[in-house]
């Protein structure tokens, strides 16, 4: 005689909770995104950031913490790597957001000056990533220099003085009102040097202008000093990329780059005029490190 047996549907496991987040967890996800905010700090010379770098990348709840505290803060995680670090931009609202109007305050009391930082900065990220695979390499380096940023701005400068004249533009209006003037305007008429007793560039020359804008990308970690050649010479941080890829202001960029100014790689002076076309490739996403 056989036993009948009776099969039933076995029990649900009930899935594990969650572990809990502990102050601990919250105190390490903070010290990553302090960690973010010094961009200079390079993740393989500090063992906790590369640690904290290792459990970000390995832990998703502690992901998703360390993202959380930097949403609180303002601040957008744009990548988050061993190249370049927890690599964070600020929201235009946020605490630590750098408005362009704020730099150029500081840079200079000119008010006409305002327009050419901005150009300095739109020139340099130009400079430093003239096509759009540039930008989508992660391991392009852009090379820049001083006197390459200002002969680009001059090349476009040239370009758009004679677009002007052929379309019948005014292309010397009133000198007592610069804000009437497009920025190229002010900057052609501008010094590239000017002159001091011991030879040092005028502040307010045009190579003093991109020479501090260079300064406070190099602060920000968006640049590295290379050289003293062609009034400084510079390479790009993976930073800079992650920036100049997700910034407002793709329109002056496409706007810069449809002039067909084309520059050689290594951030000299030296300009090529780019081939006769009218279906040129822009970088789109491409802008200034600020809030307008």
């Amino acid at each position: 005689m056989t036993e009948h047996v009776e099969w039933s549907e076995p029990e649900a496991v009930a899935a594990p909770a969650p572990a809990a987040v502990t102050p601990a967890d919250a105190a390490d996800a903070a010290r990553l995104v302090a960690f973010g905010l010094q961009p200079k700090l390079q993740p393989a010379r500090d063992q906790e950031y590369g640690e904290l770098l290792r459990r970000y990348r390995e832990d998703p709840p502690f992901a998703r913490l360390a993202d959380a505290v930097a949403a609180g803060l303002g601040l957008v995680v744009l990548e988050v790597s061993p190249r370049a670090g927890m690599a964070v931009t600020a929201a235009e609202d946020s605490v630590f957001a750098v408005r362009m109007g704020d730099y150029a305050r500081r840079a200079s009391s000119d008010s006409g000056d305002r327009f050419l930082h901005g150009l300095a900065h739109l020139a340099a990220a130009a400079l430093a990533f003239p096509r759009p695979e540039d930008l989508a390499d992660d391991g392009y380096i852009g090379r820049v220099s001083v006197n390459g940023v200002d002969a680009f701005v001059r090349q476009a400068c040239r370009r758009l003085e004679e677009r002007a004249e052929e379309q019948g533009e005014n292309t010397d209006p009133a000198t007592d009102a610069p804000g009437l003037e497009a920025a190229w305007r002010i900057w052609v008429r501008r010094s590239s040097t000017g002159a001091t007793k011991d030879a040092r560039r005028l502040a307010g020359s045009t190579t003093g202008i991109v020479g501090k804008a260079v300064a406070f990308l190099t602060d920000s970690g968006f640049l590295q000093r290379t050289g003293d050649d062609n009034g400084g010479t510079y390479r790009t941080t993976a930073r800079y990329q992650l920036q100049v890829r997700d910034m407002a202001g793709s329109a002056a960029m496409a706007e810069l780059l449809e002039l067909g100014v084309v520059p050689v790689t290594d951030g000299t002076a030296t300009l090529m005029p780019a081939e006769e076309t009218d279906d040129l490739e822009l970088v789109a996403d491409a802008g200034l490190p600020f809030h307008s």
